[in-house]
């Protein structure tokens, strides 16, 4: 299970910045511990828990890099015509029958191993992609010692959401963002419960988040973490753990909550983050929160999000003090610049907001004004999924 240590904020106080969300998220979360072996077809998206050493040369032999003839240096006269012997043809998966005598020449195909005459390749805390399986069976691998998968439940709150494909009462909606959580705790390597939908209930809230800590690493809500009457989430997680920060300097999303509840009878306790209910919120939020603490609890290393450098087609302003991010997509110029157009509707409850574009342009707390043609940060959403 997942251990936070006990840092603890005034939730009163200013708005916690980005950069302090990672801080406690690297300093105050332990990894899962436990570890299992796994096929090489079933490694990648794992987080690999031992490095890997060489167990031989690769590729194991000297091999021609292009098709040509292999031949003695010395038989080589660099002031004239060399004329020489062709003895042996060698292509791909062959050895050569021979060794290269003076004055005779191999033809030699690309791959081939050219005639005669262990070191770490996968640190610990990897996350494999396919050229890194490749890897390891090219050094004659067949499997791997990776961290269990993270557990992961999430639900919804709200009594104004329901779930699709049932009757919708006129002031409803139906639920999108356990579908978009899924996704993307799927895509991270994680596994996620589904526990459906909870209504504005303190102590419904409250048995659910504490009965899911018990078998989970991480619990994610969305909906109901805010100030309002009805936001009951972040009260249900006092009354059952403690919770570490509350409020973040961030838009779309300020109301987002992290938090630690014991699971009872383990020793142990699951970290919780509760995120806002507008689906381009919850993506943001889960980016810049949810994602860093997926991949801490597995165990991967640390790989700081590198924003691409894109010239603005907008105009934008913003309050001093938050980071901001804006639905953009990408598009290339009559001079071959690409730009980042921003999408029509701003809401963050617009899930076309994000699907109809490419990715989020990064301001910094810093940033008051983007002028139209300036340079901007560019994040990916494969990139923020990966």
């Amino acid at each position: 299970m997942a251990q936070l240590t006990d840092d603890c904020f005034a939730f009163s106080g200013p708005l916690l910045p980005v950069e302090e969300v990672e801080r406690i998220i690297r300093e105050g979360v332990t990894p899962v511990a436990e570890i299992e072996t796994v096929p090489l077809h079933a490694a990648s998206g794992r987080v690999i828990a031992r490095e890997v050493v060489a167990p031989m040369d690769l590729p194991p032999f000297d091999n021609s890099a292009v098709d040509g003839y292999a031949v003695r240096h010395a038989d080589l006269d660099v002031k004239a015509e060399t004329r020489l012997a062709v003895v042996e043809r060698v292509t791909a998966g062959r050895a050569a029958a021979r060794v290269l005598a003076a004055g005779a020449a191999v033809r030699i195909f690309t791959g081939a191993p050219m005639p005669s005459g262990a070191d770490i390749v996968l640190p610990a805390g990897r996350r494999l992609a396919a050229q890194h399986v490749a890897l390891a069976a090219a050094i004659g691998l067949t499997a791997l010692d990776v961290f269990r998968r993270v557990r992961v439940a999430v639900f919804s709150t709200g009594d104004e959401i329901v779930e699709p494909g049932t009757p919708r009462p006129g002031a409803a909606l139906y639920d999108a963002n356990r579908y978009l959580l899924a996704g993307l705790i799927e895509r991270l390597g994680a596994t996620s419960t589904d526990l459906g939908i909870l209504p504005d209930d303190p102590q419904r809230l409250a048995r659910a988040i504490a009965a899911a800590a018990a078998e989970h690493d991480l619990v994610v809500t969305s909906g109901g973490v805010s100030t309002g009457e009805a936001d009951h989430v972040r009260r249900a997680v006092e009354t059952v753990g403690r919770l570490v920060f509350w409020r973040v300097a961030i838009k779309p999303g300020r109301p987002v909550a992290m938090g630690v509840v014991p699971a009872l009878g383990q020793g142990a306790s699951a970290a919780f983050v509760g995120l806002p209910g507008n689906p381009a919120a919850v993506y943001v939020t889960f980016a810049r929160v949810v994602r860093p603490l997926l991949l801490r609890l597995a165990g991967a290393e640390a790989a700081p999000l590198l924003a691409l450098p894109v010239r603005a087609a907008f105009g934008y302003r913003k309050k001093a003090g938050r980071r901001e991010y804006v639905r953009v997509k990408l598009k290339r110029t009559a001079d071959g610049t690409v730009e980042a157009v921003k999408h029509a509707q701003e809401g963050a409850g617009i899930i076309t907001s994000l699907t109809e574009t490419d990715g989020l342009v990064e301001l910094s707390e810093d940033t008051t004004t983007v002028a139209p043609g300036s340079t901007v940060g560019f994040l990916s959403y494969a990139a923020l999924a990966a």
